[in-house]
């Protein structure tokens, strides 16, 4: 399914457990990688120390170098690194679509700074400004296997949610995976305090019946039984407490094509759920 993966690597605990989850992937199912390590380097950086160039981009080629011979032999994957000039998220973005690659792989630090609005910028600003799907990886690199068994897709009926599920019912022919549809009824009188009359309540329940028969189509469509839930409250909340308790092992999520502040925060929805969700988490964009 995925054959071009770029794994943005900085040496950290995360990039590498992005690098072992790809190369699973590769290994099981073809394909290459490219590593993309980033050196920021700023004009004043340049003034005060000019020489720190040199140094991050030696540092950067030598982490890439090792990882790539490591990988390649433990593997067998084709395996190739780039050290780029830049601002991470931009590079890693570039290099995507300039090689024409159909994942992006990568960790996250799980940052919960400002009243959790905003993760790790890098996180944030590849998956909003990417040309294709993007992956989080959530775990040590001792779970990564790239292999998936059970696939939560949160499903709202939207384009975004429809195009979620078809990738989640490509995995799941791949790997044999169960997929476990969810459909968050939204607290609407948290929003804008309106009284929720019993008939309100019963239109609710069955705009949800509509739009998770919707989600059961499409997998019949792809010959496949998708087992749902219908839970209410915040959908963030429900699609993590969710995971953790049917103990998935990826999270599909649909991207809605966020453009606001400046590309820099995502929808809070995608946002939390990547930040605490303790399985990886792909972003479909395609």
């Amino acid at each position: 399914m995925y054959k071009n993966i770029i794994v943005a690597f900085d040496g950290s605990e995360y990039s590498r457990a992005a690098l072992i989850e790809s190369s699973n992937l590769i290994k099981r199912h073809g394909g290459k990688i490219i590593m993309v390590h980033a050196v920021y380097f700023d004009e004043e950086e340049f003034t005060t120390a000019p020489e720190q160039r040199e140094k991050r981009f030696e540092l950067g080629k030598k982490l890439c170098n090792q990882m790539r011979d490591k990988v390649s032999s433990e593997f067998g994957i084709q395996v190739e690194s780039l050290v780029c000039e830049g601002e991470p998220p931009d590079v890693i973005v570039d290099i995507a679509r300039e090689k024409k690659s159909d994942l992006i792989s990568m960790g996250t630090h799980g940052r919960k700074g400002i009243k959790r609005l905003i993760m790790g910028s890098v996180t944030s600003k590849v998956i909003v400004n990417s040309p294709c799907d993007v992956m989080v990886v959530k775990k040590p690199c001792t779970e990564c296997t790239g292999e998936y068994k059970s696939i939560l897709v949160p499903f709202d009926g939207s384009e975004f949610s429809k195009k979620a599920l078809e990738h989640a019912c490509q995995l799941s022919k791949i790997d044999k995976a169960e997929i476990k549809v969810l459909y968050v009824i939204p607290r609407y009188e948290e929003m804008i305090e309106f009284f929720k009359t019993e008939s309100i309540k019963k239109s609710l329940a069955q705009e949800a019946d509509r739009i998770i028969n919707e989600a059961k189509k499409i997998a019949s469509n792809h010959d496949l039984t998708a087992d749902e839930r219908i839970l209410e409250g915040h959908v963030g909340e429900k699609i993590i407490e969710t995971a953790n308790k049917l103990k998935n092992d990826l999270i599909v999520m649909g991207s809605h094509g966020w453009k606001g502040v400046s590309k820099a925060i995502m929808g809070s929805t995608t946002e939390r759920v990547i930040m605490n969700a303790s399985c990886p988490v792909l972003v479909v964009k395609t």
